[in-house]
């Protein structure tokens, strides 16, 4: 199926490493020309010969710590300036910090909002006159299951993701009259650095393959999801092929989440 990605300008937030590597990489073999943007110079310049290796093609590596608004700013004109228009964006940048409500102090809430809230709402803010003059786009916020059904000890992360999830829906009714389609991808269990420490601390004889089965027991697929199909799913949602699909949420969780 041809997704219709050609030639579109995506940017990536988030994207040295993980699922925002793996979802720029999914990008350029569609076609796309692609952004990735993340806090350090060091791993962005490893993440652009990771997939110049595999495509032979370029991307655009931008520094920028997405809790700042000004860096928002600066990574959407950057962008523009580069590629001479914007048509997607990925607002992945995250990381996972769960803790009970007592031991989340207020710089803590701050700074889990203004990564994973703001910075969604600041890159989108500031990439909105671009794809408006698109005629149209696609903006996906990368959220988690749990967001849906937060457990104990699970703050602030799910909390900022919920926000998240409110975000989505809201900007879709407020963009579709410029053809912009908003939507979350909610991660479950997903294959990442912190799980292959886990896997080697717990079971340090196992293979991947079995440690995934094992700690998938309690997943209905029977394991641990692939990096690539997180990105596969995001890949869709961002083109033209999901082009009637827009204020929802994706769950890519192997059929774990508990919530519709």
């Amino acid at each position: 199926m041809d997704l219709g990605l050609r030639d579109k300008v995506a940017v990536i937030t988030g994207a040295s490493k993980g699922i925002g590597l793996f979802t720029a990489l999914q990008l350029v073999k569609e076609g796309a020309k692609v952004a990735i943007a993340a806090r350090g110079e060091e791993s962005l310049k490893e993440a652009q010969a990771f997939i110049k290796e595999q495509t032979g093609e370029e991307v655009l590596t931008v520094s920028a710590d997405v809790s700042s608004e000004a860096d928002c700013k600066s990574l959407i004109e950057e962008v523009v300036a580069h590629f001479g228009q914007l048509n997607i964006v990925i607002n992945n940048a995250g990381t996972s910090s769960a803790n009970s409500f007592e031991d989340v102090d207020t710089d803590l809430w701050h700074s889990d909002l203004n990564l994973k809230l703001f910075g969604a709402i600041h890159c989108s803010k500031y990439a909105l006159p671009y794809l408006k003059e698109q005629n149209g786009g696609s903006i996906i916020n990368l959220t988690a299951v749990l967001a849906k059904t937060p457990p104990a000890n699970s703050l602030p992360t799910t909390v900022s993701r919920s926000a998240g999830l409110a975000l989505t829906k809201a900007m879709s009714k407020d963009l579709g009259k410029y053809n912009i389609r908003v939507n979350s991808v909610c991660i479950g269990l997903i294959r990442s650095q912190q799980i292959e420490d886990k896997w080697h601390n717990e079971m340090p004889n196992a293979t991947w393959d079995e440690y995934s089965k094992e700690v998938g027991k309690t997943i209905p697929l029977g394991r641990i999801g692939n990096t690539e199909e997180a990105a596969k799913v995001i890949a869709f949602l961002a083109s033209d092929a999901a082009s009637y699909v827009s204020g929802t949420a994706v769950n890519i969780d192997g059929g774990s989440g508990a919530a519709l």
